[in-house]
Parts: C-alpha cells; sequence; structure tokens
C-alpha cells in the first residue's frame, strides 16, 4: 500500500483585515512598513505605528477604479493643530528615545561574558545609552498623570477622544496634560528658548 506524502506545514491564518491592508499598502505603494514571513508572505511589521494605521478605500477597494484611499490613526502629534512646533519635536524625540530603547534592547546578546567584571561581551554601550536616554525622559515628566498622557499619545498613538472617553475627564484638560508634558520635554531636551521658525 502506497503511503501518502506528508504534508507541508501550513502557515497560520493572517489576523483578521492584515491580508486587505498589506494588499491596499502595496497597490497605494505604502509597502515600506511591510516585511516578509517565514513563509514568504508580505506583512504588516508589528508593534511599529505604521502597523496600526488603517488604510480605508472606496470604490471597491482599488485605486485602479478611481478609489480613494483614506488614512486613519494618523499621528495625533501632527492631528492637534494647537500644539507648537517645539512641543511636536519633542514628543517625537521622546517617541524616538523609545523605540531606540525598544529595538536595542531586543538585539541578541553575545553570551561571552567574563565573571570578572570585564567590558569582554556583555551589554553594549549604545544599548546602555539608549536605555538611559528614554529612563531620563520619562524621569522629565515627573508627574505620573502627565507621563501616562504623553506615554498613550506619543508611544501608544491614541487619540485625545478615545483617552478622554476612558478616563472620564474633559478633553481639554487632556490637551492640557499633553501640552505640560510635551513643554517638560522640551525643557528636558534643550528645546526651549531655541528659535522656531
Amino acid at each position: 500500500m502506497p503511503r501518502k506524502a506528508a504534508k507541508k506545514p501550513q502557515p497560520p491564518k493572517l489576523p483578521k483585515g492584515e491580508a486587505e491592508q498589506v494588499r491596499i499598502r502595496r497597490e497605494v505603494g505604502h509597502d515600506f512598513a511591510l516585511k516578509q514571513d517565514a513563509f514568504g508572505r508580505q506583512r504588516l511589521t508589528p508593534g511599529t505605528a505604521e502597523a496600526r494605521r488603517v488604510y480605508e478605500m472606496s470604490n471597491g477597494g482599488y485605486t485602479s477604479t478611481g478609489g480613494v484611499v483614506r488614512l486613519r490613526n494618523v499621528d495625533p502629534l501632527k492631528g492637534i493643530t494647537s500644539l507648537t512646533r517645539q512641543q511636536r519635536e519633542a514628543g517625537g524625540r521622546f517617541r524616538d528615545d523609545f523605540e531606540r530603547s525598544q529595538r536595542e534592547g531586543l538585539q541578541p546578546q553575545s553570551w561571552n561574558e567574563r565573571v570578572d567584571s570585564g567590558r569582554f561581551g556583555g551589554v553594549p554601550d549604545r544599548v546602555l545609552s539608549a536605555g538611559r536616554a528614554y529612563a531620563h525622559a520619562v524621569a522629565a515628566l515627573a508627574h505620573w498623570e502627565v507621563a501616562e498622557v504623553v506615554r498613550k499619545i506619543c508611544l501608544e498613538g491614541q487619540s485625545v477622544k478615545a483617552i478622554a472617553e476612558r478616563s472620564g475627564e474633559g478633553r481639554d484638560v487632556v490637551v492640557k496634560l499633553l501640552k505640560l508634558g510635551l513643554d517638560l520635554l522640551a525643557v528636558h531636551y534643550g528645546m526651549m528658548g531655541r528659535k522656531t521658525g
């Protein structure tokens, strides 16, 4: 009796809507946020702000038939028009510090480490520097409520409306906390008093 050939392992199903988002991004030329997985499929890069954005298409979902692409989940720092340029820069720098500290911390480390506290192997200086820069920026935010609002908006990409609804505060309170936090970050980064034109 002939044996049946072993089945190839099937790739896991994509999360709901991801295939559509990948297709739309490829069609409009925004494929810079895509990467290939182990099965050769194009996927959204997990954990990035670009992967959280939602592209919506009208007219059947194809630009070739005159469909219009709408981008949802725009960066809140750009969407809040009352922020100054300096506040946006401070929020962007805070996000960069966070992403650098997370990205550097995920690098594979060498297992060659001397026990006598020598610097052969171990944690590279760039990883320590990235972590310190982010920790100092968080410390500059001073108050936990301010830090939480800045973190949710700058790092998680949440909207002022969503934060206000969950916390029960008014939108104006959330925006004031954000502005205060961004001003504290601007002072921390040495941006205060700099000409912004």
